[in-house]
């Protein structure tokens, strides 16, 4: 085995933003609010106790007031669910997966309503997530842009871009990443 850094230790070696300084750019939150970029770097995991509530089809997914929010420098949070709080009837796992440099390999669900597919790779969960976040063992999340998400009775917004699955709430100030010009961070 080489002794050279792997792509991803150079990545985090080089990795500017870990939520000690505020960069210029970002948005300064009211009192109200966080700030994206005051969230660590490695992530952490933190309890939430209001309420979220996910649908699709006017069908209630998922309601909880125990979730789990993963902060990350950059990116608006993502809450994962316990599966105890996640109708698991309506999803059905398919092929594929992907991994984060953080968390491990991620899973991916489907959302099935009387066997007709809804939508297509709406949530994910680990089930052998990496030293430090084995508190999101078997919690599920799921893409807002493919399905209703609610935190305390406000709509989310999907985080932009398309690949990450952050949960952009009222509370929430950015830029975050994913945004066009962002790949730099």
């Amino acid at each position: 085995m080489s002794d050279a850094p792997s792509k991803l230790d150079h990545a985090w070696a080089t990795w500017r933003y870990t939520g000690k300084q505020r960069p210029e750019f970002a948005i300064q939150p009211r009192a109200d609010q966080e700030s994206v970029w005051d969230y660590p770097r490695p992530p952490r995991i933190e309890a939430d106790t209001r309420r979220v509530q996910v649908l699709v089809a006017g069908i209630t997914l998922a309601d909880s007031k125990r979730c789990l929010r993963v902060l990350e420098t950059a990116s608006p949070p993502t809450f994962y669910l316990p599966p105890q709080d996640v109708r698991m009837e309506y999803l059905r796992p398919c092929t594929g997966s992907s991994v984060c440099e953080w968390k491990g390999r991620a899973s991916y669900w489907s959302i099935y309503l009387h066997d007709t597919l809804i939508e297509e790779r709406a949530a994910w969960s680990y089930s052998a997530p990496y030293k430090g976040f084995e508190g999101i063992t078997g919690y599920v999340s799921f893409y807002p842009a493919k399905v209703e998400c609610y935190v305390a009775g406000n709509r989310v917004v999907a985080q932009p871009g398309g690949f990450y699955g952050g949960w952009v709430t009222p509370d929430i100030v950015g830029p975050f990443k994913g945004s066009p010009g962002t790949q730099h961070w």
